[in-house]
């Protein structure tokens, strides 16, 4: 079985899936492991090595040929897949760094050492450079450089310095034709194409990828349009839970939404998770969003309120209309039937940060909640 890997703060999901459906493969992903057999949920980004080893023992004796699987950069750093050992990939893909997790890796060149890991871990054991010019005899690895641009770019640099085919990939200068695709966004475009040249590199023909883009439909809380008829304004729930998540998802909400119309978002931040990049989510929503709703998200065993007051602060700090009629309300039901309520006619409602998640933990205890269940039972008070 070979093994395709994707690593990057935002998109490796839907970069995951959207490879895995070009392969035809089975998958691990932050949302389900499909092993041509079952579908479950692990609790994990990347699975621990003892649970991964099961797991490919299952997609083998279901006659899988490909597992493609989301690396984070927790498992990189922790070598939780065990690198050239049980896990031998045959190439990966880059989507993109940005602030986040430094609860664990403390600073961004820690972080993005860590994510440097995994084209190095492949290079490892990759067979020698080829003789004859070119490096298509090299495994490949995909770098997109539509996000952060430094990292990107170093990303680029640094990989391409290792026995690996490194290829750039961009929105700009799109290698397939996406005029067709239904996810929307420039970040999608960036995980679809990301996807269809890995699986290029991979063998799938190029014919065969681009019939297949025109039916990749969003999925899994991933800028997932959410219908209710009682609402004036068109709702998405998205998984967008980073300063740079939360621009990317703001940009693409602009590009759909009518003028004249509002962008609404309602989001909150994780508690026991990277504090320091609160207030810089604040900032990115004043920055982007028209009305601001800031709530609770998985508060853990913080206080609420203290982390709402840390997001408003980045709010207050980048200033403009919508930071000066940005609302707080720690109930997240309650703050999303708020935006659903006043929302009007053509406005956009986005509802970021849990995605596909089915609980929302607070002071220890999961309780039941989806964000896209909440806005299907939500009713306008008469």
């Amino acid at each position: 079985m070979r093994f395709w890997g994707i690593t990057g703060t935002n998109g490796k999901t839907t970069t995951a899936w959207v490879l895995a459906d070009f392969l035809g493969a089975a998958y691990i992903t932050t949302v389900e492991v499909w092993t041509l057999k079952r579908r479950f949920y692990t609790g994990y980004t990347t699975p621990p090595l003892s649970m991964l080893k099961e797991i490919y023992a299952e997609m083998e004796a279901a006659g899988a040929k490909d597992c493609v699987m989301e690396v984070s950069s927790h498992a990189i750093a922790q070598n939780r897949v065990g690198f050239g050992e049980t896990t031998l990939f045959s190439g990966g893909a880059f989507t993109n760094i940005s602030e986040d997790h430094l609860d664990y890796h403390k600073t961004m060149e820690a972080y993005f050492r860590a994510k440097m890991g995994f084209p190095e871990a492949i290079a490892k054991n990759a067979p020698p450079p080829p003789t004859c010019a070119g490096r298509r005899d090299l495994p490949p690895f995909v770098v997109c450089l539509d996000g952060e641009e430094s990292g990107a770019r170093r990303m680029l640099e640094e990989a391409g310095r290792l026995p690996l085919n490194v290829i750039p990939v961009s929105f700009r200068r799109p290698r397939f034709d996406l005029s067709r695709l239904c996810l929307a966004g420039d970040f999608n475009k960036s995980n679809v194409l990301a996807a269809a040249t890995l699986a290029e590199a991979a063998g799938v023909p190029r014919e065969t990828i681009q019939r297949r883009i025109p039916f990749l439909q969003p999925r899994w809380g991933r800028l997932e349009r959410i219908e209710n008829a009682d609402c004036k304004g068109t709702v998405y729930v998205d998984f967008a839970h980073t300063p740079d998540g939360i621009a990317k998802v703001l940009e693409a909400a602009r590009g759909f939404t009518p003028p004249g119309a509002s962008i609404w978002i309602v989001f909150g931040a994780g508690g026991d998770r990277d504090p320091m990049k609160r207030p810089l989510m604040g900032e990115a929503a004043a920055s982007g969003a028209d009305r601001i709703v800031v709530t609770s998200d998985n508060p853990r065993s913080e206080d609420p309120d203290a982390i709402i007051s840390a997001i408003m602060g980045g709010i207050a700090k980048q200033g403009g209309t919508a930071a000066s009629g940005a609302v707080a309300i720690a109930d997240r039901r309650d703050a999303i039937s708020f935006a659903l309520s006043n929302a009007a006619q053509g406005d956009t409602v986005l509802i970021c940060g849990k995605g596909h998640e089915t609980t929302q933990e607070i002071a220890g205890v999961k309780y039941p909640f989806d964000d896209r269940e909440e806005v299907r039972r939500w009713e306008r008070k008469r």
